[in-house]
């Protein structure tokens, strides 16, 4: 026991050995990596029997449990790693709440934002919620603190998965933990439960229903189209640019540009016959934006991607200033 241990450089504290009946102990220093700790186990364990030991069965029993404890967590360092390096594809499917999400308000206690989408980017979750308030947060799944700056309230999110289907979002600031997200999918996947705890408040509890199946890491619209002129009699300029802002929205950049997001509320357009633009999200693969004029309703497009992402359709529906109906289909690539 003492050769193995200090053969790989453990301080040897003292040895004893009975040689009448081949008892005996040593004591060193304990080494961070538990492989070595076992090798000086097994060498204890050998010297007894070289020795013919007469100890009681119980120090040997020991140091078996000790052996099969280091041997539990020598598998388990070998086995974390290659979890750990598994193809982003394969644990994508890990978080079942990936999707979007429409507020179902009858079966809330508070006033909260009424659309969510939870995305997975790069590896971190990605929570956008929209509507009354608003709340941009990228979270690692981890169980660590992350950085979660901009938000009322908190400044660290960290995730804390307890299952397939219950995880606790846990919200801080400056280190002091602020609340505790407790959100449960039911077992089909179309309800999600939200149960805010906030020490000396009453729980708030939030239902979410599914309006779309899962979105993937990265957004469908976003990226550079291009028009297909054999597909549409309107021709514009042909290439439209969609990209995120930052902050939960889009910047939408073509033959006229604006900022927005999706939650139903109207912002300035530039370079356009209309005023300002709501855009609504309906799936995952799936836009509703209308425009106004002089504050009446002047028009009223659907974006809609395809599952492959690569081809997008808009479809136009309004009125000219000259009071001209319009409809028109538009076909993009990417």
């Amino acid at each position: 026991h003492a050769v193995v241990a200090r053969a790989l450089g453990a301080d040897v504290v003292f040895v004893e050995i009975d040689v009448g009946t081949g008892n005996g102990g040593s004591r060193s220093s304990v080494f961070a990596d538990n492989i070595k700790n076992l090798a000086v186990c097994v060498a204890g364990c050998r010297a007894e029997h070289a020795f013919g030991a007469s100890s009681p069965r119980s120090t040997k029993k020991g140091d078996l449990r000790l052996m099969r404890t280091l041997l539990l967590c020598g598998l388990l360092a070998t086995a974390l790693p290659l979890a750990l390096t598994r193809p982003a594809a394969a644990q994508s499917g890990a978080d079942p709440r990936v999707g979007a999400w429409t507020l179902v308000s009858a079966d809330s206690s508070l006033d909260p934002p009424n659309q969510l989408i939870i995305t997975r980017e790069h590896g971190a979750i990605h929570v956008v919620m929209s509507g009354e308030t608003h709340l941009n947060i990228t979270a690692n799944p981890n169980g660590h603190d992350t950085p979660a700056p901009g938000n009322l309230g908190f400044n660290q999110i960290k995730l804390r998965k307890i299952d397939k289907h219950q995880v606790d979002v846990i919200e801080s600031k400056d280190g002091a933990v602020i609340a505790t997200v407790h959100e449960k999918l039911s077992p089909n996947s179309k309800e999600l439960v939200s149960t805010t705890a906030i020490v000396g408040k009453a729980d708030q509890i939030t239902v979410w229903t599914r309006t779309g199946g899962a979105k993937v890491a990265m957004d469908p619209f976003a990226g550079e189209w291009t028009e297909d002129f054999s597909k549409t009699r309107m021709r514009q300029s042909p290439v439209l640019k969609i990209e995120a802002d930052g902050s939960g929205g889009v910047r939408f950049l073509w033959d006229f540009n604006y900022t927005a997001r999706f939650d139903g509320k109207p912002y300035d357009l530039q370079n356009s016959r209309n005023d300002s633009v709501t855009l609504q999200l309906v799936d995952p693969h799936t836009v509703d934006a209308v425009y106004r004029r002089d504050n009446q309703v002047s028009q009223n497009d659907r974006w809609v991607v395809s599952a492959d992402g690569q081809q997008m359709t808009v479809s136009i529906t309004g009125t000219l200033e000259t009071g001209q109906k319009l409809t028109e289909k538009l076909t993009f690539k990417k």
